[in-house]
């Protein structure tokens, strides 16, 4: 599971087994660690809410699927998952939630596990 950050944007890619993971657990996550600190990002099946949402709390960032929407994901084609959070101050946070593909350039990262990508077979 990758995460990217940018600003008020934040964007998790998961593998084939990370999919097949949240569709049959209902929970994943990764950490890293800090020294002394953890930080965690994690995504979650729910079924108390019809949005894709997020929460940060003890250092860690949870994305929460319903359960409706994401149960079945890895038995489909659909990409991701994405949603804006309004705030009260007017703020806003964009979150996105998709299949890892993988990259059209060479990489030395493994990417044995990542979806095929679509722009690869034009």
């Amino acid at each position: 599971m990758k995460i990217r950050i940018l600003g008020n944007s934040v964007r998790f890619r998961l593998t084939r087994s990370e999919v097949n993971s949240l569709c049959n657990k209902g929970y994943i996550e990764n950490k890293t660690n800090f020294d002394t600190n953890v930080f965690t990002y994690a995504v979650r099946l729910v079924s108390d809410s019809e949005k894709l949402n997020a929460k940060f709390m003890d250092n860690t960032i949870t994305l929460n699927l319903p359960k409706a929407l994401g149960a079945n994901w890895h038995k489909t084609e659909q990409v991701g998952f994405s949603e804006t959070i309004s705030f009260m101050n007017n703020g806003s946070l964009s979150l996105l939630l998709e299949k890892d593909f993988t990259c059209l350039d060479e990489r030395a990262e493994d990417q044995s596990d990542n979806y095929p990508n679509p722009k690869a077979l034009l």
